[in-house]
C-alpha cells in the first residue's frame, strides 16, 4: 500500500465517485466533497453510452454487487451504429457484436441511475453541501481545502474531479483553458412506447445513428430501451445504505425521478440537433422547451417525417439547450500531491461519446497507481503521463467529430456519404475501416 493517509476528491460526478469506490474497495481513506446538498439536488437525465473502457473501469473499481446492479439497470437493444441521410436512407451500419465479457462491452445507462449506483455504500465518505473554493499547500506537505460554508479540511492527496469549470484546475493549472466551440445543440427525449415505436422507422430504435444532412447541421439519435421489468422496486443484494437509492441497509435499488426530463425508469429515444451558433435564430438562450422544439422543427423542415415526428412528440420539458465547449490540451507539468480527473482536465465535446468513459478510465488508472505501493507523488506522475496522452487525444478527436457533425462544406458531406456507401458495398473494406 502507499503511504497516503487521506485522499480528498473534489466533486461527486461519475469519475470522482468511481475513483472513490475503487479506493474504498482497496481499503484507502477517502472523502468526496460535493457541492450538492443532497444526492438528488442536481440530476442530469440523459443516457450515457458506456464503452469498453468505461465498463472495464466500473468492473474493476466497483464491488461485485454494485457491478451487478449496474448491469441490471442498463438498457437493452443493439449497439450497431448507423449512418443515415436526412431522408433516412441507410449509408452504412457498423456492426458491434456483443462481447463475451460484459466488462468489455458497450452499455446504455441513465446518468441518474449510474450516479445512484456509484453513490451506494459511500455514505461515510461523501460530504454533501461542500462547495469547494480554494486550497493552500501546508509546510508539512499536506493540503488544506477551504469551502464556502467557512469550513476547511486537510488531505495528503487532492483529486480535482469538479467538472469543466473546475476550481481546482483554475488555481492549480491556470493556463489550462476551456473554450466555446461556437457549436450549439438542442437535445430531447422521445418516449418509447408500443404506440410511439410504430411511428418511427425500425433503424431509429434499433441502435444509435448519425444523421448526415447536406451541410451545416448534424442530428444524432440513440435509444435507451429498458426491459418491462426494469428494477424500479426490485432490490439488489449489496452493501449500500440507501444513498440516493431505494431500500434500507444492505439493499441497492433504483428510484424513479419526477418529471420526464429526469425520468430514469422509462424507455426513450435521445435525439440531439446541432449547428453553428450563427445558424440559430436570436434569443436561443432564453427559449422555452416548446420554442426550442419549434426552432429545430423549422430548421429540419423537409427532412424525413419520422425525424419531424420525433422532435414534435418529445415533451417540451425534456428539451434542453446545450452549448458545446472543449478544453485546450496543454504540455506536461510537474507532479505534486494535487491532480485532476475527467472534465476537470480534459473536457471535450459530446460528439464522440467518450467524455464519461475517459473520466472512468482516469478513475481506474489513478486508483491502480495510488493503491499500487510506493511514493504517491510518483504514482500521480505516472497517472498524469498516461492520462495526458489518451485524454488530450480524446479532446482532439471529439473536437474533430464536432466539426464534422456540423460541417459547412456541401462537397465534404457528399464525399463522406459517397465513402460510406462505398464501404457498405465492399465488406472487407468496411471491416478494415471500422475495426
Amino acid at each position: 500500500m502507499t503511504t497516503t493517509k487521506d485522499i480528498a476528491i473534489i466533486g461527486g460526478g461519475i469519475g470522482g465517485l468511481c475513483l472513490a469506490q475503487g479506493l474504498v474497495k482497496a481499503g484507502m481513506k477517502v472523502t468526496v466533497y460535493e457541492r450538492d446538498r443532497t444526492p438528488s439536488d442536481r440530476l442530469q437525465g440523459y443516457r450515457v453510452h458506456i464503452d469498453p473502457n468505461g465498463a472495464r473501469a466500473l468492473h474493476d473499481c466497483l464491488p461485485p454487487e454494485l457491478w451487478r446492479a449496474f448491469l441490471d439497470t442498463t438498457g437493452r437493444g443493439g449497439q450497431d451504429f448507423g449512418f443515415l441521410t436526412e431522408q433516412l436512407r441507410t449509408l452504412t451500419v457498423i456492426r458491434n457484436p456483443k462481447a463475451a465479457d460484459r466488462a468489455d462491452d458497450h452499455h446504455s445507462v441513465s446518468r441518474i441511475t449510474l450516479r445512484q449506483v456509484l453513490l451506494s455504500g459511500l455514505d461515510e465518505h461523501v460530504r454533501f453541501g461542500k462547495t469547494y473554493e480554494r486550497y493552500e499547500r501546508l509546510p508539512d506537505g499536506r493540503t488544506r481545502l477551504f469551502f464556502a460554508d467557512g469550513t476547511s479540511a486537510t488531505a495528503d492527496i487532492v483529486v480535482g474531479a469538479d467538472g469543466g469549470n473546475s476550481r481546482v484546475r483554475q488555481q492549480y493549472l491556470p493556463h489550462a483553458r476551456r473554450v466555446d466551440t461556437g457549436i450549439v445543440t438542442v437535445a430531447g427525449k422521445y418516449p418509447l412506447t408500443p404506440e410511439t415505436r410504430a411511428l418511427l422507422a425500425p433503424r431509429l430504435v434499433d441502435g444509435p445513428n448519425s444523421i448526415i444532412p447536406p451541410k451545416g447541421m448534424g442530428f444524432f439519435t440513440a435509444p435507451h430501451d429498458l426491459d418491462d421489468d426494469f428494477p424500479t422496486t426490485r432490490d439488489f443484494t449489496g452493501t449500500g445504505t440507501g444513498t440516493g437509492v431505494t431500500g434500507g441497509p444492505h439493499r441497492i435499488g433504483v428510484t424513479e425521478q419526477e418529471g420526464v426530463l429526469m425520468d430514469n425508469t422509462s424507455s426513450y429515444l435521445l435525439w440531439a440537433f446541432g449547428a453553428a451558433a450563427g445558424r440559430f435564430p436570436a434569443g436561443l438562450a432564453s427559449m422555452t422547451g416548446e420554442q426550442l422544439k419549434a426552432t429545430v422543427t423549422g430548421m429540419i423542415r423537409g427532412w424525413h417525417r419520422d425525424l419531424l415526428t420525433m422532435v414534435g412528440l418529445s415533451p417540451a420539458e425534456a428539451v434542453t439547450l446545450l452549448p458545446i465547449r472543449t478544453s485546450i490540451p496543454i504540455g506536461p507539468w510537474q507532479p505534486t500531491p494535487i491532480t485532476l480527473l475527467g472534465d476537470a482536465i480534459h473536457s471535450m465535446t459530446p460528439m464522440a461519446g467518450i467524455g464519461a468513459n475517459t473520466a472512468l478510465r482516469d478513475a481506474r488508472l489513478l486508483c491502480a497507481e495510488l493503491t499500487g505501493g510506493g511514493d504517491p507523488v510518483e504514482a500521480i506522475g505516472r497517472y498524469e503521463e498516461r492520462m495526458r496522452e489518451y485524454g488530450f487525444a480524446a479532446v482532439r478527436g471529439s473536437l474533430r467529430a464536432a466539426r464534422q457533425f456540423v460541417g459547412e462544406s456541401r462537397a465534404a458531406r457528399i464525399g463522406f456519404k459517397t465513402f460510406l456507401r462505398g464501404v457498405e458495398r465492399i465488406p472487407p473494406l468496411k471491416a478494415k475501416v471500422f475495426s
